[in-house]
Parts: C-alpha cells; sequence; structure tokens
C-alpha cells in the first residue's frame, strides 16, 4: 500500500518547475461554458509573469472566449514515477498591442518557446497572433510524493 502526502511547493520550487516547462493548460470560462486549450508560454521568475502568444483563426472558439482582461487559470505539471507536482496561476489575461511592445517585450516573447509542430486547417494569411501576459493574482505549487 502507498502513502501519499501533498506539500505546498516553495516559490523557488514553483519558478524552477516553470522554468522547466513551456507548454500548459489554459482555462477561460464565458458564463457556464468552459474552455481549455494546451498553450506554449514563456516565464520570468524575476517578476513572475508569464507571457503567451495566441494564435486563432476567425470564428474558433479561442477568439470567443478571448474578451477584454478575461479571468483565466493557467496550469502547468509534471509527473514522475514517485511526484506529481502542478502550478496554478489564476489572474487577468491582458493583450499586448503591438504598438505598445518594448525592446524588453521582444526579448521575453523572443525567449518564449512554442510547440515543436503546427497543425492548421485554415491557410497561414487567416492565423491572428496576439501577445498575451498574465501577471497572476495568486500562484500556487503543490507536490504530491508517493512512497
Amino acid at each position: 500500500m502507498t502513502v501519499e502526502q501533498q506539500t505546498v511547493m516553495t516559490g523557488a520550487e514553483t519558478d524552477a518547475l516553470l522554468g522547466r516547462h513551456e507548454t500548459g493548460v489554459l482555462s477561460l470560462a464565458r458564463g457556464d461554458e468552459p474552455y481549455a486549450v494546451p498553450i506554449s508560454y514563456g516565464y520570468d521568475a524575476g517578476t513572475r509573469q508569464f507571457c503567451m502568444r495566441l494564435v486563432s483563426t476567425p470564428g474558433n472558439q479561442k477568439r470567443r472566449f478571448l474578451t477584454d482582461s478575461p479571468l483565466v487559470r493557467f496550469v502547468v505539471y509534471e509527473e514522475t514515477e514517485t511526484a506529481y507536482r502542478s502550478v496554478i496561476a489564476d489572474g487577468r489575461l491582458e493583450r499586448l498591442p503591438k504598438s505598445e511592445l518594448t525592446a524588453d517585450h521582444i526579448e521575453r516573447y523572443g525567449a518564449a518557446k512554442r510547440p515543436l509542430f503546427e497543425m492548421w486547417g485554415e491557410p497561414k494569411a487567416e492565423l491572428s497572433i496576439d501577445l498575451y501576459e498574465l501577471d497572476p493574482e495568486e500562484l500556487s505549487g503543490r507536490r504530491i510524493e508517493v512512497d
């Protein structure tokens, strides 16, 4: 029989997990309708902010849920044979207009990893690529160790 022990991760452990990974699940809601999608992200441990490039096509679900400053939950997790770790970030997703990009923004987004593959049913000319930032109101990590 195994014994599980759940522990709150420290800020340093949370930052380390977010730095090791490049994808997570972004969840949004509109009324009673939920929407979740895997996305790539960049994370700045110094400011504890996320940067995200969200790609959408005309009329897709993601565009319907990306209203002005939507409240979101972003989850990153990992699993090993003896542990499960997860980080949850809650806050408002803020679109960054291209006209407001600074050299710092370009450096941060340039460092953000992206998926190793892309699959689109629509021609690329119809894709909309928008930049977003998430400055979490709450950022928490949990670790479950299995003996």
